[in-house]
């Protein structure tokens, strides 16, 4: 792995979890006893929906063990903060945005491990030594929550100061971010592109299903549909940043990381077709509301 790979992408997640942190309150936490359904639904279809259909794409794709290993460790990541900008594009209810993405984004510190260790005993029983385990599950915690907490310690110290560099640093994370991945396609070129072929099918078809599914359960659940909207792009746009970093840097496998990267590139083009269609189905009204929530992040 080249020095791009190993200092650039935790340099960049970093910056990304800084962000996030920059842009949220307790109250961002505390917001789930008003809106309980809503959030309970979309956590359950993000941790236990998900993680069952994609062993289920893994297997009838047919994938090689370490890239069915890679796609659950996708599944198992949680939302990225671009979901609250395809939230505010598409009428979604954007403070639901930020509320879901913190308190999955813990969650998934314990799930996480839990999900990946589990597709390596099925998908690679025989590599000893491979997996996520306590000291690892440290380093993924410190990765995860420690800009995080850094970036909320700040806007709480100096609000003004945070929404001064909300945008700069959510500015800065794409950049070095669409850098470091370049980078690293090329650096991996003579693994990443044999496999683009056969890694974009279920890729694609994993978002739509995730959009899908991130819209249609709430709404069965009789959740309003702007924040059906919510849940639908939070759950379908993963924090494949996270996935990457943790693949290649704490179980060193840069080619586990290969669906997270197609992934990362894929989803924003399908999560913008799908923003298209459900436009359709949510209220303009209710597009009007989202915009005026006080709690719009476009991280």
């Amino acid at each position: 792995m080249s020095a791009l790979t190993t200092i650039g992408l935790p340099v960049a997640l970093g910056i990304i979890m800084l962000g996030l942190g920059l842009s949220l309150t307790p109250a961002d936490f505390a917001r789930v006893a008003k809106h309980p359904k809503a959030v309970i639904v979309a956590l359950l279809c993000q941790l236990v929906l998900l993680p069952a259909i994609c062993f289920g794409l893994v297997v009838v794709f047919q994938l090689p063990p370490i890239l069915a290993v890679g796609m659950v460790l996708l599944a198992a990541s949680p939302g990225g903060t671009t979901a609250n900008l395809y939230s505010h594009l598409f009428r979604g209810d954007v403070a639901l945005n930020v509320t879901l993405t913190a308190i999955n984004s813990i969650l998934a510190l314990f799930t996480l491990p839990l999900l990946t260790n589990l597709a390596i005993s099925i998908f690679l029983p025989e590599s000893t030594g491979l997996g996520i385990q306590f000291s690892k599950a440290v380093e993924v915690f410190v990765i995860v929550l420690g800009p995080v907490l850094i970036g909320m310690l700040i806007r709480r110290l100096a609000p003004r100061f945070a929404d001064a560099m909300d945008k700069p640093v959510r500015i800065a994370s794409m950049i070095i971010l669409a850098v470091v991945i370049v980078g690293a396609i090329i650096a991996n070129r003579d693994i990443f592109f044999p496999n683009l072929g056969s890694l974009a099918g279920i890729t694609v078809l994993f978002c739509v299903l995730s959009l899908t599914v991130g819209f249609l359960v709430p709404r069965l659940f009789r959740v309003e549909p702007r924040q059906a909207v919510a849940s639908s792009f939070e759950i379908g746009i993963h924090n494949a940043t996270l996935a990457i970093v943790i693949a290649q840097t704490v179980l060193g496998s840069v080619e586990m990381s290969l669906p997270a990267a197609v992934y990362g590139v894929l989803m924003f083009f399908v999560a913008l077709a799908f923003g298209f269609v459900i436009r359709r189905v949510v209220p303009a009204k209710a597009g009007a509301d989202a915009a005026q929530s006080p709690s719009v992040n476009a991280g």
